[in-house]
């Protein structure tokens, strides 16, 4: 059966899986004309609403899938690049590491210790091949005369299990032929260090929108300079996708996330790089519904899924998929049959019960709450989530989107419960959920419908006029909630200071400015049993 051609009109129409499919077909047609290509095995596609038989030889252009049938380079000639870690499962007990190799290598491995002189134990690791039809590329860069048909990349993940909590461990990564025993090696080494079992204080970091300029780079350096022991990224994480609709026809150079994980390497080497999707991250190319190359990418605590959680000490993180829920970018909505809400609402609760929590926070890419012209709100978050946030007490609600700075006073209901100005200290379980929107970690700046008002420069507006994004498009408001809105690049740094029964523990939220000045700060409160 003929594959019809593909247009941003039919696109619209298609969910990402089956975007995927229409991929899968027509890029194995390619093939079969081209005389075949290198590929990586098949995964579960979409549903096949084009119809027929898929041809002999889709096997080889689905991605991702363990590289094992490729012809290896010399293993001494392999230099691996873009390291990045992030939580497994338990974070105080498992710990994941992430590669890059320019091209297949054997037997790649972890090396873990707890000194740089002793690492003895090596731990098997899984090479992920992720193949990009050329064809189907807009290169951001020249491309050489000798260029393969397929832009191959590869990506290996180990895990670590068994650990101590808070524990500093010392790794080095390699495979047949490199190893950091060898000579001129060190450049693979690198340390980690769990999260802590026990109510003491600790600092972590947040930014969205990040892509790959010099401002990148600059925030990057910043989250290090914080020491966190964790950094969240609200979605929109490189931009390789580059329209951000999550359409097959979009302009796409799987390359850019080469020179994004150079960008962040220094800094998520050594700190937990913990991801959530964004629009950009909605990638037809790959299947499972546009994530396989993000599950390539890096190491979920729950495979395959883009929504989890963890905790650190006293604070619960939710990290969520608002593609899932989106009217503005509608390309995943609805994609997990209503499951991600059952599991939001069931990881809620529980967090609310548990009495070594004091926190929770949640980590989205679109704002609930946003007087940000380019973007503003998203009404799908508002019908669901956000009634579950005032349902369990949700503390701090972290999201980007909008390339700005931009916290709300406190909301329960859909309306603020109170004024926060700069330095306010607020009552998260009486007075209910802030929202904070800190989308200036490096791509180019958006702007607000009323004037900035930040730390030292404040202006405390009132009826703003804003918009959300609804079923039937965008839907004017006039709004009061708004408290800091800063127009500049910028990340978050959050304090946790845990109190003993009968104090009141504290969350110290502050906005910097990508030179590390504060820009806002709010001081979250909740007494301890």
């Amino acid at each position: 059966m003929t594959t019809p051609k593909m247009t941003p009109e039919l696109a619209s129409t298609l969910s990402l899986a089956e975007q995927h499919e229409w991929f899968r077909r027509a890029t194995s047609r390619r093939a079969l004309l081209r005389g075949g290509m290198i590929g990586a095995g098949a995964l579960a596609a979409g549903p096949a609403l084009l119809g027929g038989t898929a041809d002999a030889a889709s096997s080889t252009l689905s991605a991702p899938a363990l590289a094992s049938s490729y012809e290896y380079t010399s293993g001494s000639a392999v230099i691996p690049f873009g390291r990045h870690i992030a939580y497994g499962a338990d974070p105080t007990t498992q710990m994941s590491v992430t590669w890059q190799v320019p091209a297949a290598v054997k037997n790649p491995f972890l090396r873990v210790g707890s000194a740089p002189w002793d690492l003895g134990e090596r731990i098997a690791a899984q090479i992920t091949a992720l193949p990009t039809p050329r064809t189907d590329v807009v290169s951001i860069d020249n491309v050489p005369k000798s260029a393969p048909a397929t832009i191959e990349q590869y990506y290996v993940t180990a895990t670590v299990s068994h650990l101590t909590p808070g524990h500093t461990y010392y790794y080095a990564i390699g495979h047949d032929g490199f190893d950091v025993n060898a000579k001129n090696l060190a450049t693979t080494l690198g340390s980690f260090t769990t999260a802590t079992s026990h109510r003491e204080p600790f600092t972590f970091t947040a930014f969205g929108d990040q892509g790959v300029t010099y401002d990148a780079v600059l925030t990057g350096n910043l989250v290090q300079a914080q020491q966190p022991a964790f950094h969240l990224v609200a979605g929109d994480i490189c931009y390789a996708e580059a329209h951000g609709s999550g359409l097959i026809t979009d302009a796409f150079d799987p390359r850019v996330w080469d020179s994004y994980f150079n960008v962040i390497s220094p800094a998520a080497s050594g700190v937990p790089w913990e991801v959530c999707v964004g629009n950009h991250e909605m990638e037809p190319w790959y299947s499972p519904d546009g994530y396989g190359g993000m599950f390539a990418r890096f190491a979920f605590p729950q495979q395959q899924t883009a929504y989890y959680s963890f905790t650190y000490g006293n604070v619960a993180i939710l990290s969520l998929d608002g593609n899932d829920l989106t009217y503005e970018m509608p390309a995943n909505r609805g994609y997990s049959g209503g499951a991600q809400t059952a599991w939001l609402e069931q990881q809620l609760a529980a967090y609310r019960a548990d009495a070594r929590i004091d926190f929770i926070v949640v980590v989205f890419h679109y704002a609930a709450f946003s007087t940000s012209s380019a973007n503003g709100s998203e009404g799908g978050i508002r019908e669901e989530w956000v009634p579950l946030f005032d349902k369990y007490n949700v503390d701090l609600a972290i999201n980007g989107h909008n390339h700005v700075y931009e916290r709300t006073d406190p909301i329960r209901g859909g309306a603020a419960t109170g004024a926060a100005p700069i330095g306010a200290t607020v009552d998260a379980e009486a007075q209910g959920t802030t929202y904070i929107v800190v989308g200036g970690a490096g791509e180019s700046l958006h702007a607000f419908s009323a004037a900035d008002s930040y730390e030292g420069a404040v202006d405390d507006l009132t009826d703003i006029a804003a918009y959300i994004n609804e079923s039937g498009g965008k839907v004017n408001e006039t709004v009061s909630w708004s408290r800091v809105r800063y127009t500049g690049y910028c990340i978050l740094r959050v304090d946790s200071l845990p109190a003993k029964h009968g104090g009141t523990s504290q969350l110290i939220v502050r906005g910097l400015d990508e030179q590390g000045d504060e820009i806002d700060r709010v001081t979250l409160t909740r007494k301890v049993g």
